[in-house]
C-alpha cells in the first residue's frame, strides 16, 4: 500500500454475497461484515485501500425501497470527497432497481459507484462472490491522468461492467444473471480488464455532486396483456393518490384500441397524471405511432419512454416526480436521456 493508492468504501447492505452457510441448520445467515478479509485475503494484494461500511440491519433485497436507496446516498454523499471510488453490495433480484435509482440520485457523478452481488455466498466453494468484488474494486480503483477511468453508476457481474441504469436480471439461477441488451457493456474482465471507452459517460469534473433525497413513490405499473378487463383498468386507474403510470406494452409501444380503454387512460391523462410507455420486451425501444395501435397514445400526450428499461423507467419517473415539474418540462425531461439511461 502507497500513500496516493486509491480509496474505496464498500459498503454492505445484505444479499447471498455477504452470507455463509449455517452449518447446523443449512441456511444462509448474513456474516460480521468486518471479518471480509478472512474471507477474501485476496484483498490485501489489491492496489487500493478498502474501507467498509455495512448497513445496522443487512436486508434481503426483496424489502429494498426508497427509503434505502436514501440511506446508500447519503453514505455516498457523506464519504465523497474522503473515497475515490465506491461499490456496492446488494442483493441480485432488485440490483437493477437501486442502482438506476441512484444514478438519478447521484446527479453531477464523477466518481465510479459499482454495484455487484453474487448468486452464490461467500462461504460457498463454487461462489462466484469473490471474481464479482475483485474486479468491481479493481474496477472502481482504475484511474487515467489523475481522474477516475469510470465515473457513473455501473453494476458489474460476471466478467461485464454494464451501465447500471440499462441493466436487467435476467436469470436467477446462472451465474450470467444480468443483460444491457440495448447498450454495450462499458467495461469486460478477461485476462485484462478492457474498457469501452466509447461508451463511457464523460461528467464535467468541476461540477458538485447534488445528491437528490425527494421520491415519489405514489406510482402504478400496468403490465399489459391480451383480455385485460375494463373492470380491472377502471381499477387501476381509479386509485386514489397515483401520481404516475407506466404501462408496459407490446412490442414497440402497442395496445388496445378499444374505446373503454382509450377513454379511460384519456382521464388519467386530464388528471394531470403523467403515463409513460414501455415495452415489455427484453430489448428494442418504444415508437410510438410506427403502428396504427399506437397513434392515440401519441395524439393524447402519453410519454415515450424509447429504450429505457422497466426498472429504470420506475427510479427516473420517481426521481422526476420528487422534483415537482410542471407538465411541460415533465415531458421534455422524461424523453431526455439524463443519465444515459436511454437514446437520444
Amino acid at each position: 500500500m502507497v500513500k496516493d493508492d486509491p480509496k474505496i468504501l464498500l459498503i454492505y447492505t445484505g444479499g447471498t454475497i455477504g452470507m455463509i452457510k449455517d452449518f447446523k441448520t443449512g441456511s444462509l445467515r448474513n456474516f460480521n461484515f468486518k471479518d471480509l478479509l478472512k474471507h477474501i485475503p485476496e484483498l490485501h494484494l489489491l492496489d487500493c485501500e478498502i474501507a467498509t461500511h455495512s448497513f445496522v440491519t443487512p436486508i434481503d433485497s426483496s424489502n429494498m425501497n426508497p427509503d434505502y436507496w436514501a440511506e446508500i446516498a447519503i453514505i455516498i454523499k457523506d464519504n465523497y470527497a474522503r473515497y475515490d471510488g465506491f461499490v456496492i453490495l446488494h442483493g441480485s433480484d432488485t440490483m437493477s432497481y437501486t442502482a438506476s435509482a441512484l444514478s438519478f440520485m447521484l446527479e453531477n457523478l464523477c466518481k465510479p459507484v459499482i454495484f455487484t452481488g453474487s448468486q452464490l455466498p461467500i462461504g460457498d466453494l463454487r461462489t462466484d462472490a469473490k471474481e464479482n468484488l475483485i474486479t468491481s474494486i479493481q474496477l472502481a480503483s482504475m484511474r487515467q491522468d489523475g481522474l477516475p477511468v469510470i465515473r457513473e453508476v455501473g453494476l458489474y457481474f460476471e466478467y461485464k461492467l454494464y451501465r447500471a441504469n440499462r441493466t436487467t436480471k435476467i436469470n436467477a439461477e446462472h451465474f450470467e444473471a444480468f443483460a444491457s441488451l440495448n447498450y454495450p457493456a462499458i467495461a469486460e474482465s478477461g485476462v485484462h480488464l478492457d474498457v469501452n471507452h466509447s461508451a463511457l459517460l464523460q461528467p464535467k469534473a468541476e461540477n458538485e455532486l447534488i445528491v437528490h433525497l425527494e421520491l415519489e413513490d405514489a406510482i402504478l405499473l400496468v403490465k399489459m396483456y391480451p383480455g385485460i378487463t375494463k373492470k380491472i383498468i377502471t381499477h387501476y386507474f381509479s386509485l386514489e393518490g397515483t401520481k404516475g403510470v407506466i404501462l408496459e406494452t407490446f412490442g414497440s409501444g402497442n395496445l388496445t384500441t378499444e374505446k373503454w380503454f382509450i377513454d379511460a387512460l384519456q382521464d388519467v391523462i386530464h388528471k394531470g397524471i403523467p403515463v409513460i410507455n414501455v415495452t415489455q420486451c427484453s430489448g428494442g425501444s418504444v415508437s410510438m405511432g410506427h403502428y396504427e395501435t399506437s397513434i392515440a397514445l401519441k395524439k393524447m400526450g402519453v410519454i415515450s419512454g424509447k429504450d429505457i428499461t422497466t426498472e429504470a423507467a420506475i427510479a427516473k419517473l420517481m426521481y422526476l416526480l420528487g422534483r415537482n415539474e410542471d407538465k411541460e418540462n415533465f415531458k421534455k425531461l422524461f424523453e431526455l436521456p439524463l443519465r444515459g439511461e436511454m437514446g437520444a
